[in-house]
This record gives C-alpha cells, sequence and structure tokens, in this order.
C-alpha cells in the first residue's frame, strides 16, 4: 500500500448558461488538493484546516470530503483507517464548487490509495452524498465537472446519467469572485416553485441550443442561447450591480456572462483568453464601483477534470 496519495479536483461552474441544475464545466485552476493516508485507527480521520478555511468541519460527518469517502467504503463494506489532508484553493461560500472539489478529490485521493480500481464516473455518487450534506440537494452540476472535466449535462439524478458534451478547446473563462457570501440554501430559496410553461418551453430551447453550439463550435448560437430565465432573474437581486457586470462582460467580447452556481461569483465565457482578460478585468471594476473587493481568475476548460498528482 502506498504511503500517501495526492489528488487535484478543479474548481467548476455550475448553472452554466441556460442550463439551471443541469449543466456545468470545470476549470484548470483554482483547485483543491487531498492527501490521503492510511492509517492504523479505523475510520476517517480530517487534518484540521487552518487561516481562512479554519471554519470548515473537520468532523468526517459533516466535512464533505469525510462524507464523501465514507459513503464509497459504506458502498464496498470496507472499514479502513485514513487521515485526509485538505488543501483548499477554491473560496468558500462562493459558487465555485468548493464543497465538490474537496470531495471529488477525497474520492480519487482514497480509490488510488487503496486500489478500489473504480473509475471516474462510478465515484460520482459517493460525491453527491456529500452534496447533499453541503446544500441539501444532491446537484450534480458541479460534481460531474469537476470529476470528469471539460462540459458535463446531467440527464438524469435518478437514475443517474451524466454526459460527457464537446468543449471547444479556444474557450476561456473569466470567474471574478466578489467578497461576499451567499449560501446555497438562501439562493434555492429564492427561487420560485413553479414557473410558466412559456417560460420553461423557452428554457428548453435555450439549453438545446447551447448544447448544439457546443458540436458545432458555433459560437454566435452559444451567444445567442446564453439565457437563463429560471433562476438569474431572482439570484440576480443578491449580488451587486449583476446587470452592470455582465454588460461590461459582453462590450469586451465575451459569448456570455452569468453567475457561476448559487453566487456571488459570476463567470464570463470566452472564444480566447485575450477577450477573456479584458472581460474579467472590466467585471472587476463594476464590482469596485458596487463598493467589493474581488477576485479575478483566467483559466482554459479542463478537459482532464480530477486527477492523481505526483
Amino acid at each position: 500500500m502506498k504511503k500517501a496519495v495526492r489528488a487535484y479536483a478543479p474548481a467548476s461552474v455550475a448553472n452554466a448558461s441556460s442550463g439551471f441544475d443541469v449543466l456545468g464545466f470545470a476549470l484548470e485552476e483554482p483547485g483543491d488538493i487531498v492527501i490521503a493516508k492510511p492509517s492504523d485507527v479505523p475510520g476517517i480521520k480530517i487534518i484540521p484546516l487552518t487561516g481562512a478555511f479554519s471554519s470548515l468541519p473537520n468532523d468526517p460527518k459533516f466535512n464533505t470530503s469525510g462524507v464523501a469517502v465514507q459513503a464509497l467504503m459504506d458502498a464496498k463494506n470496507l472499514s479502513l483507517g485514513m487521515e485526509l489532508e485538505i488543501r483548499k484553493g477554491v473560496p468558500i461560500v462562493g459558487g465555485m464548487g468548493s464543497s465538490a472539489s474537496s470531495a471529488v478529490a477525497a474520492v480519487i485521493a482514497v480509490n488510488e490509495l487503496f486500489d478500489l480500481q473504480l473509475v471516474p464516473r462510478e465515484l460520482l455518487p459517493f460525491v453527491l452524498e456529500s452534496e447533499r450534506v453541503a446544500t441539501g440537494v444532491p446537484h450534480a452540476d458541479n460534481a460531474a465537472p469537476s470529476l470528469l472535466g471539460g462540459f458535463t449535462l446531467i440527464h438524469s439524478l435518478d437514475p443517474l446519467d451524466v454526459v460527457s458534451l464537446a468543449t471547444p478547446a479556444a474557450f476561456t473563462c473569466a470567474l471574478v469572485h466578489p467578497h461576499m457570501h451567499i449560501k446555497t440554501r438562501d439562493a434555492r430559496e429564492i427561487l420560485p416553485k413553479s414557473v410558466p410553461m412559456g417560460t420553461a418551453t423557452r428554457q428548453m430551447g435555450h439549453i438545446a441550443g447551447f448544447v448544439a453550439g457546443l458540436y458545432q463550435e458555433d459560437f454566435d448560437l452559444i451567444s445567442r442561447s446564453f439565457v437563463d430565465e429560471l433562476a438569474e432573474p431572482y439570484r440576480g437581486q443578491l449580488i451587486p450591480g449583476y446587470e452592470r457586470v455582465k454588460a461590461a462582460a459582453l462590450e469586451q467580447g465575451a459569448l456570455g456572462c452569468g453567475i457561476s452556481g448559487s453566487g456571488p461569483s459570476m463567470f464570463a465565457l470566452c472564444p480566447d483568453a485575450d477577450i477573456a482578460h479584458r472581460a474579467g478585468y472590466a467585471m472587476e471594476q463594476v464590482f469596485l464601483e458596487e463598493g467589493l473587493e474581488s477576485d479575478l481568475f483566467i483559466s482554459a476548460i479542463s478537459q482532464q477534470g480530477a486527477r492523481i498528482l505526483e
């Protein structure tokens, strides 16, 4: 058995474009690293986090990494001892898939450490158990892209059916994280319980157009399909300068701009890195005018997703 295994899982953008709860994509960076080590003491021990992440729970029953690994152990009827050291790179409560990235890195590391020989798709259900603990809903549009890479479509949760989509190589994402917090549970509570048939029909057209645009590499179609009528009209109210941030990104040539996950981070999907840098800077400036400092991440779309680090 190996003495330790290091695994990396990237941040992700969920609810991408018109794909509320069904479409997401992975970034190259930032990401989380989890180091898994065997232990003579049965059970899972979370090494306490420090610094900005010291508020995260160390109890494996409430830490997403611990929950995911325990679900994996239970499914395999294993009683093993291990230590998990989590090195966070993804901001928490930022709409960048922070809870999913550390859970994904944990199951990837433990799978390798104990030579369980599960392929990445087989690990996804265990990560979803951790998302249930973190947000109350086992949504997969952060976990799936972080695990598998690229754009992923959540066709169904029951039964679980995830589709990897075409991802144009030139795509670059500008992701701006304003220094404020929006809890996923709160962002879900603000949403209506039902929508009119006309709204639902238009949304289906938007998501179908977006997916078709990915396969055809039709950037104009992708841009025209970059519309969300289900969540953003409500969640946008929680983010200062929301409409102006979107406008600023589009003025710089972004294909589209929207809320990453439940927010407050906002992302601009761009046809190349130069436009992404310009769009990201413009978005930052709007938040600054709203009195909010922010962090800017410019990243290619991760084609690989989670991986073992040598």
